[in-house]
Order: C-alpha cells, then sequence, then structure tokens
C-alpha cells in the first residue's frame, strides 16, 4: 500500500499539479461538491481540511469517485497524528499542517506520505526538513509574499515550497517567478461555493490552470 517510491512519485504529482485546491465545507456532500467543481476545471491536486465536519469520509468520497491516475487527494489543516492516520487510513496522500508537528512528521515518514507543514521562519524550515518535510508550505502567504522565497531558497536552495493564503491569479506568475514549486488556493478559488455557484468555481479553476499553462509555457 505504502512505499518510498510513491512517496516520491506523489510529492511529484503535487509539483505538477501546480495549483493545490484548498476546500473548506460544512458538509461531506459540499466537499466533495466543490472538489467535483474544481475538477472539472482542470486541478488535480485537492486538499481537503479537517474543518470538515467528517473530513475523513469526504476524503473516502472523493478518492471513490474520482479515481483519476493524474489526480492527488490529500487533507489539510491537521494538527496532531490521530487526524493524519485517520486521513491516511482514508487515502489520503499527502498531509497539510498549519505549523509543523513533529509526531505528525514521523508519523507521516513511517506510512510514506509526503508532509507539508506551515512555516514562516528559516528555523522551523530546516527543522521541518531535519524531520523529513517533503514540502514547505509558506503559511500565510499573504504576510510574507514572493520576496521571502527568494530569501528563504539563498541559504536552502532544496527546499521545495509551497505559499497559501493571499495566492490569486494576480500574483500567481510573482510566486512562481520567486522559485516555488507550487501554491495553495483556497478562499480565492472556491468562495462562490457558499452560494451555491459551482459553476463559477469551475470557472475559476480554469482561469488558474490557464495562468499556469501561460506560467510554464514562458519558462
Amino acid at each position: 500500500m505504502f512505499s518510498m517510491l510513491q512517496k516520491v512519485q506523489w510529492t511529484q504529482k503535487i509539483a505538477a499539479a501546480g495549483v493545490v485546491a484548498v476546500i473548506r465545507a460544512n458538509s461531506v456532500s459540499e466537499a466533495v461538491k466543490i472538489s467535483d467543481a474544481v475538477i472539472a476545471g482542470g486541478m488535480r491536486a485537492i486538499e481537503l481540511t479537517f474543518t470538515v465536519p467528517q473530513a475523513d469520509q469526504a476524503i473516502k468520497e472523493v478518492k471513490t469517485k474520482f479515481a483519476q491516475p493524474d489526480l492527488i487527494i490529500g487533507a489539510g489543516t491537521v494538527f496532531e497524528p490521530t487526524s493524519a492516520r485517520l486521513a491516511i487510513m482514508a487515502g489520503a496522500q499527502f498531509i497539510v499542517s498549519p505549523s509543523f508537528n513533529s509526531a505528525v512528521a514521523k508519523l507521516c515518514n513511517f506510512y510514506q506520505i509526503p508532509y507539508i507543514p506551515g512555516c514562516g521562519t528559516v528555523n522551523e524550515m530546516q527543522k521541518a526538513l531535519t524531520y523529513g518535510a517533503d514540502i514547505i508550505k509558506l503559511f500565510p502567504g499573504s504576510v510574507y509574499g514572493p520576496a521571502m522565497v527568494k530569501s528563504v531558497l539563498a541559504p536552502l536552495p532544496q527546499v521545495n515550497l509551497m505559499p497559501t493564503g493571499g495566492v490569486n491569479l494576480d500574483n500567481m506568475a510573482d510566486w512562481f517567478a520567486a522559485g516555488v514549486i507550487a501554491v495553495g488556493s483556497g478562499s480565492q478559488l472556491t468562495r462562490p461555493a457558499a452560494t451555491g455557484d459551482y459553476q463559477q468555481v469551475t470557472a475559476n479553476a480554469q482561469a488558474y490552470m490557464s495562468k499556469l499553462a501561460d506560467l510554464r509555457q514562458q519558462q
């Protein structure tokens, strides 16, 4: 079920996806609908947060409904190892935390699941890397900005950075130019779902994917 090779492949899938859709919802059914909308818009990385009631069930349902080889489903807002294990047993292929937690890092290493902790200082990032973090979530991105990425990559060129919080279509280019491997987008992407406008969520996802394609073509 789990292997070191698979861990590397899943990390590469996140980088290939480029944009991770951060999904918060009030129910499992709403989480599935939002997932459906962003996948229809071309997104291939989904982070279902543990603020969703019965988040592990949401992960399981999305994994079952959208069994696509290029799609990767993970869990977000994971603060402690119990939630991390629930997510992994439900089929999560990566774990995201707002902050670094050594117990979660060890659990993810045990199951060979990519761990993406939120960090805001070089000291935090160094510790997370020591514990085997595969990608560092620069969080909240709106506080630090793309300049932080360049500053971090100078002493830590080996770190894979993914900003979340404040990432939008207007600043995506700046983040990728600074050297991130992916970005996470939540409310900027999924806000129309609050009023049941899932078509607009799909349109937003298409806009993100179009922007990403343009940026990669320019590289």
